[in-house]
């Protein structure tokens, strides 16, 4: 095979500034670094929204608030979430992952003044709101800024570190959060992630730049893989060519994967919501410890994360085919999640409650990482970051539903001990279908060549 490097051309033509004619070493060193820097990034978002569950008790106390209305706000954060994508959709393609970034941290840092400020219910309404509307676009937009910064067959393992911030945010912030609550109010914690958010903002406008990985052509020629001839130049056609995005909607592979993603969305945002409160009001802990007990699920829910997006990227360098490398364990995942959340409903034991739902509850996000990859095999790289964002909207709904219901259910129950468990069965069961559905339903090969992805 001819190969081609991007550096054939004369030297005074090369842009020394464009990623695609650094070395190889320097372009991997960069691309890891803006990984790192987004996984904070997403530690920091997922550390706004679990807030709300580890002060759920003093402030429902103070405020005044029942379930019913925290189960509502718990919602809230999601009301512009889905909206906020759609929005973003179109513009994904076209503007610099980078500015898109930093104006949406910039966005949700502001957010959490008002509950500082002025402690009220409608504050809380208010900066919940905006704090979706910031948050809504995050995740398809760092999953599509660390995919242009890699190769397809070496971007699992980047995304899924990225992605873990889902649940390393937790795991670190939680505990932190649960102090400052402690000692300083539980006001001060929303300030206390304001400034991080700012700090965050200052340090990505020195750092943050576009990945050069834009095209499957572009990736042939920065690997210096390209060949000239007309097989190639076909193969090469067919997967940079328009795909119309209902028939990739329509796509067994994409309705599974997206459903899967959004009742672990829910999965996940019932734990980091009430689960603390759970903790408190029906193991009978405190604040502090209900707060940092969280920190459990999600540390084994980074290791689920970045464990199974390995195998997955393991599996193919094998040449074992996505729709079991990616579909079965997207599946598999799900199944395991939605059994040991059951597990958990049944124990009785209050540790091996506890241990059930860490494995549950923490199993859940690792999904988020699988499912992006699969959307992703289902439209050409030139559309991706539209298709991410729209599949996202519809994911990240879950978690506009399953706070308030969880709410209710808690509120219509006989006691609160009742309530949980109802919620939290219907949580499990949910999962465990859409798992055996996943296992046996995704197939990406097939879809690819419905939709003509594959020569």
């Amino acid at each position: 095979m001819a190969i081609q490097t991007p550096h054939h051309a004369p030297e005074a033509a090369v842009d020394r500034a464009d990623p695609a004619h650094w070395d190889a070493r320097r372009r991997s060193r960069r691309g890891w670094t803006i990984t790192v820097f987004l996984l904070v990034l997403m530690m920091i978002s997922w550390a706004d929204k679990a807030i709300l569950g580890i002060v759920a008790v003093p402030l429902m106390r103070e405020l005044g608030i029942t379930p019913e209305q925290f189960g509502l706000l718990g919602s809230a954060v999601f009301v512009l979430f889905g909206v906020a994508q759609l929005v973003a959709a179109p513009i994904a393609n076209r503007i610099s992952s980078k500015w898109i970034l930093l104006v949406l941290c910039l966005v949700w840092s502001i957010a959490q003044v008002p509950v500082f400020v002025f402690a009220s219910l409608p504050a809380l309404w208010f900066s919940r709101l905006l704090l979706g509307a910031g948050e809504g676009p995050l995740a398809p937009i760092t999953m599509h800024a660390v995919y242009k910064w890699f190769p397809s067959s070496k971007g699992a393992t980047p995304a899924a570190l990225a992605s873990a911030g889902v649940t390393l945010g937790i795991v670190v912030f939680a505990p932190v959060l649960a102090w400052v609550a402690a000692e300083f109010g539980w006001k001060s914690t929303f300030i206390f992630l304001g400034l991080i958010g700012a700090v965050w903002a200052a340090a990505w406008f020195f750092v943050g730049k576009e990945g050069p990985y834009t095209s499957m052509r572009a990736e042939r020629q920065i690997e210096g893989t390209a060949d000239a001839g007309d097989a190639d130049e076909h193969t090469l056609a067919v997967a940079d060519r328009k795909v119309s995005y209902w028939r990739s909607f329509a796509t067994p592979s994409w309705l599974l994967s997206v459903l899967a993603a959004f009742l672990a969305y829910w999965t996940f945002t019932v734990a980091m919501t009430w689960l603390p409160a759970y903790f408190e009001k029906v193991m009978g802990m405190s604040t502090q410890q209900g707060g940092s007990l969280i920190a459990l699920p999600a540390v084994w829910g980074a290791v689920a994360t970045v464990g199974l997006s390995w195998l997955t990227q393991v599996l193919g360098a094998r040449g074992i085919r996505t729709r079991y490398s990616r579909g079965l364990v997207l599946g598999s995942a799900a199944l395991f999640s939605g059994a040991m959340v059951l597990a958990g409903t049944m124990a009785d034991q209050p540790w091996l409650a506890i241990v059930c739902f860490m494995f549950g509850f923490g199993t859940a996000p690792a999904i988020f990482a699988l499912t992006y990859l699969v959307v992703a095999e289902t439209t050409t790289i030139g559309q991706r970051g539209a298709m991410l964002q729209i599949g996202n909207a519809i994911l990240t709904s879950g978690g506009l539903l399953a706070p308030a219901v969880v709410g209710v259910l808690i509120g219509a129950a006989s006691s609160a001990a009742a309530g949980y468990e109802h919620a939290f069965v219907l949580t499990g069961a949910m999962m465990l279908g859409v798992g055996i559905l996943s296992m046996l339903f995704i197939n990406q090969q097939r879809d690819r060549r419905r939709l003509g992805l594959e020569a």
